[in-house]
């Protein structure tokens, strides 16, 4: 998935709780976290596992979450206003996320 509107560093924090659990069992455990970023890699794990099942005929039970990764992707810069007549930025993250699955 690429450019999600939340910052890499909250992205690896749910990233990392999945990494080299079962597919099924990383499912799972993103549908019980009650957090943003959940909602964005349990959607990139679905893709992921569909796309195994669909490309190489895989059966979704044996697979297993090899590699999760979130990384910065470009991030919107903007200013606010502030005392005096300055301005103070604002950084707007963005990340992209990458899940492979296996079945080995």
């Amino acid at each position: 998935m690429k450019n999600v509107p939340m910052s890499p560093q909250k992205m690896r924090e749910m990233v990392r709780q999945i990494q080299g659990l079962p597919a099924l069992q990383a499912q799972a455990v993103l549908k019980i976290v009650p957090r943003k970023s959940a909602r964005f890699v349990a959607k990139t794990l679905d893709s992921a596992i569909a796309n195994a099942e669909h490309n190489n005929k895989v059966k979704p039970e044996t697979l297993l979450v090899k590699e999760a990764v979130a990384g910065a992707a470009t991030s919107l810069k903007r200013f606010t206003p502030k005392a005096r007549g300055s301005a103070g930025p604002i950084v707007k993250r963005r990340c992209h996320i990458k899940i492979t699955v296996s079945d080995e």
